[in-house]
């Protein structure tokens, strides 16, 4: 597979992860989500998850399951946030390595083009879940107040390098379509 096939997701939202509502995961049929933690989720700094991502947890695990698989290695506060929401979790995954994910994957016992790779980044999320031949959603970054989505410097760096590569950053299903 070609580096911008690999970085380009199969879904894009222009939203956080708030915005992925049963109605899209049912459009695409999907059985389970990989979430990742750290911006996707929540900010960096923060070691707790908000009113609004507990309401959209119990709303989604209605229709689909839910495994949290982040690279920070911070039992304390991702095995904290995982704990307080009642979702299984795995750190340290290394993404964009797929060992990690195939275990969350295994753990949900459901085939991997039922499931999704949910998260705020092109070189880790996105690439890890189409390695593995996961269905893809990149959504925005959920950062501190007072800062900047736009201004998120990694993020627009990975975007530059992927456009750089040829992954034009339109949804695969879109392209499809046209």
């Amino acid at each position: 597979m070609a580096w911008h096939e690999l970085l380009q997701p199969d879904l894009i939202l222009q939203s956080s992860v708030l915005s992925l509502t049963p109605d899209i995961i049912e459009q695409y049929k999907l059985k389970g989500l990989v979430l990742d933690v750290d911006e996707t989720l929540v900010p960096v700094r923060v070691s707790e998850a908000s009113s609004a991502l507990r309401e959209w947890v119990e709303q989604t695990r209605n229709v689909t399951k839910l495994w949290l698989v982040s690279n920070n290695l911070s039992d304390a506060r991702i095995g904290g946030i995982a704990r307080s929401l009642d979702l299984p979790y795995i750190l340290g995954a290394v993404k964009p390595s797929r060992r990690k994910l195939r275990q969350a994957v295994t753990g949900m016992n459901l085939p991997l083009n039922e499931v999704a790779m949910v998260g705020d980044r092109l070189f880790t999320d996105v690439l890890a879940g189409n390695r593995l031949g996961m269905f893809t959603i990149l959504v925005e970054p959920i950062v501190d107040a007072g800062e900047a989505v736009r201004s998120h410097p990694v993020r627009s760096f990975e975007v530059l390098v992927s456009q750089l590569l040829g992954a034009s950053i339109i949804p695969k299903q879109q392209k499809l379509k046209k």
